[in-house]
């Protein structure tokens, strides 16, 4: 009997797997997120990233409000079958703050400094 590709994760207690975007261009880590089973199907069909949110306890459609689209290029599993790797075009920013990145804050001599500036004023007033 054939396993079910998704059967294969390592799904946490709440049926979660972390899941990292990558730029495929310019291989900058854009942000984490998690997935549930149905958001790793939608984004396989869809092309596009659906990730699960926490927060809101929903399905989460990257750029369903903001327009910051990711296409998916390559999907990969790690080698512990615990984290989700997807390679991705990404269409304007990957931060709700409006930056490129969700990693713009650096660790200098005790405290955090953001590095990166804010590409898109007001993301989510539009």
């Amino acid at each position: 009997m054939q396993i079910n590709w998704l059967d294969k994760i390592t799904w946490n207690e709440q049926g979660l797997v972390p899941t990292i975007a990558q730029d495929i261009e310019t291989k900058k880590v854009l942000m984490l997120a998690w997935m549930n089973r149905e958001a790793l199907q939608l984004t396989v069909q869809q092309q596009r990233a659906v990730y699960w949110s926490r927060s809101r306890n929903k399905l989460w459609f990257k750029g369903e409000e903001s327009g910051q689209i990711q296409y998916v290029k390559d999907i990969r599993l790690d080698c512990d079958n615990d984290v989700i790797l997807l390679l991705v075009e990404q269409i304007g920013v990957a931060c709700h703050t409006g930056r490129y990145n969700c990693f713009f804050q650096q660790y200098q001599n005790e405290q955090w400094v953001t590095i990166e500036p804010v590409v898109i004023e007001d993301l989510y007033s539009k």
